[in-house]
């Protein structure tokens, strides 16, 4: 059977089979074979071909889920678990600031937790030391902050505590380096991830999100949990609104 989904994502790329082949560097009958045959490339070139088409790897060739070498890589991926947010160490929330040298990236609804607990100022100098730091906070304004206090109980609480966190990153939105981008999807889970280093806070209905477990991850060779989250918060990345001026946000809600 041909595979169609590879097929169909090239096209909607607008990539024919020699440019995708010359992307990723093989021959053009092997991308053919692929699409053809249903050929399940080798990982190099499984993880190539996802980076380029902007999908998930198991999409294209779902049978590698149930690759031992995947899954054996997968559960080295999991460093702890904790039954509850409020069970992670203080200082483990502190590190991910204190140690990221390259990327840090947070995605939460309020998560006025992380810099009640921390300095978040702190995130200007990673920044300035070249580190990447991008935050998504919900919009407090959206649909999705309101449906979500709704089935905690918070009612409108829920949006106070997102522009409670939005005055505690005001402070270094000005630096080169730091961007904080709104987002109104709904929220799985809550993903802080510093390098290498992730956790990720599991979301349930009803529940607030101390309440809820918390995944520590971190990324190994053959890995796809981290990747996997990574690619989601990026999706919401995509979709989300950059935002410079908290008092203009805050400002809007007022009126309301």
């Amino acid at each position: 059977m041909p595979n169609e989904r590879l097929r169909g994502t090239m096209s909607a790329k607008g990539l024919t089979t020699q440019r995708c082949a010359e992307l990723i560097g093989v021959d053009p009958k092997t991308v053919e074979r692929w699409i053809t045959r249903d050929r399940v490339p080798h990982r190099a070139h499984r993880t190539a071909a996802a980076d380029l088409l902007g999908v998930d790897e198991t999409y294209l060739w779902p049978s590698v889920v149930d690759d031992p070498r995947i899954v054996s890589a997968g559960r080295a991926e999991m460093v702890e678990f904790y039954p509850s947010r409020s069970a992670v160490p203080l200082e483990l929330w502190r590190s991910l600031i204190h140690q990221a040298r390259e990327s840090v990236d947070i995605l939460v609804y309020a998560g006025l937790f992380l810099p009640e607990l921390h300095d978040i100022t702190h995130l200007g100098d990673r920044a300035r030391s070249g580190c990447r730091v991008r935050v998504l906070l919900a919009d407090p304004n959206g649909a999705g902050v309101r449906r979500r206090g709704e089935e905690e109980g918070f009612g409108i609480g829920l949006a106070h505590r997102v522009l409670l966190s939005l005055r505690y990153y005001q402070p270094v939105l000005a630096i080169p380096g730091v961007q904080l981008r709104l987002h109104d999807t709904t929220l799985y889970a809550s993903i802080f991830r510093a390098d290498e280093t992730m956790l990720v806070n599991t979301h349930t209905y009803g529940s607030t999100a101390a309440h809820n477990p918390v995944l520590h991850l971190r990324r190994v060779p053959g890995g796809r949990v981290v990747d996997h989250y990574l690619a989601s918060f990026d999706r919401v990345w995509a979709g989300a609104e950059p935002m410079t001026d908290a008092d203009a946000v805050i400002a809007a809600f007022d009126e309301r």
